[in-house]
């Protein structure tokens, strides 16, 4: 793929976090996310690609824009490529004024990123010092014990971060059975599978059930890292499964992160909306000026940069 659509995909992700930051702390989460998928897929256009989403905001019938199967991109380039998209990994966070709520895009070739359906999927993820240490069909205390071996630390120094959500409760009970630590989180499970390699082992795993969807994204950024990531579809009701069916999931298969995110060209690009592990949220200044912090990730060379931009809004308002 081209060398500078990574730069280019932080402009769509920190477009989408400027018009959503808007709503930190107001509760309105469909006002938010409407407004982050309309500037992400605004900004779409300028792109030289020509993208199909695989994960997006669901199906045709269920979304007006990024939806899964929409072709985005101005289409005359020869970059042919998934996309896979989360105007705002962490809703509930943004509306509720919390941490770690960002704006997301992973891109790879064409049939490079598995079209997962929306459906919750069985999860465990570390850094690259770790790799190759999980088994999402090993228990929770073997899982442990192996991370902490390949980190030199201790088990009581790991710590694994865990969505809040009742169905947890047996995970953690397990996980605070082996004397590890768990970091609690509330939404966001993309970029807690990311610091599981960017924090300085303040995360060093993360398990339990999340979305299948943010897994894939997950996957992508931490194949970019050297991470590892492996899951299994655990769909919830008979609705879910259909979709699963429909979409062809194997239920006993592990997905491991080659074959969520094929082949050795990828890109991430995430933004922060809110504050968090290592992304600072935006911050809306005098004269109408506002400032992101974004990450970008390119596997083909390994790079991982930070950028931290100063937006004129008056002047990207003039330019539309």
């Amino acid at each position: 793929m081209n060398r500078d659509l990574g730069i280019n995909l932080c402009r769509v992700t920190e477009a989408a976090a400027l018009g959503s930051a808007k709503y930190l702390g107001q509760g309105r989460k469909n006002e938010s996310d409407n407004i982050a998928v309309d500037q992400m897929r605004a900004m779409f256009t300028y792109l030289g690609i020509n993208g199909k989403v695989v994960i997006g905001e669901g199906e045709i019938d269920e979304a007006p824009m990024l939806y899964i199967g929409e072709e985005i991109g101005n289409m005359h380039e020869d970059d042919v490529v998934d996309i896979a998209v989360d105007p705002i990994d962490g809703t509930s966070s943004l509306a509720n004024g919390a941490s770690n709520s960002i704006s997301v895009i992973a891109v790879a070739p064409k049939g490079c990123i598995l079209n997962a359906p929306d459906v919750y999927m069985n999860k465990i993820a570390t850094g690259s010092k770790a790799k190759g240490f999980i088994d999402i069909n090993k228990s929770v205390k073997e899982n442990i014990e192996n991370v902490a071996k390949a980190l030199d630390k201790k088990i009581s120094d790991i710590t694994v971060s865990v969505l809040n959500r009742p169905r947890h409760e047996k995970l953690v009970e397990e996980i605070r059975a082996t004397g590890a630590r768990i970091s609690m989180v509330e939404d966001g499970d993309v970029l807690t599978a990311i610091a599981t390699e960017l924090s300085c082992g303040k995360i060093d795993l993360i398990m339990g059930i999340g979305g299948a969807p943010e897994g894939v994204i997950a996957a992508a950024a931490l194949k970019c890292l050297g991470g590892d990531f492996q899951g299994v579809f655990a769909p919830s009701d008979s609705k879910q499964v259909k979709r699963c069916i429909k979409m062809g999931v194997d239920f006993d298969k592990v997905y491991k992160i080659e074959d969520l995110v094929k082949g050795d060209d990828v890109l991430f690009a995430a933004t922060g909306i809110t504050d968090g592990t290592f992304l600072k949220g935006v911050s809306y200044m005098k004269n109408n000026m506002a400032k992101t912090e974004s990450l970008l990730l390119r596997l083909p060379s390994g790079t991982i940069r930070f950028i931290n931009s100063v937006h004129k809004l008056n002047q990207k308002l003039d330019q539309k």
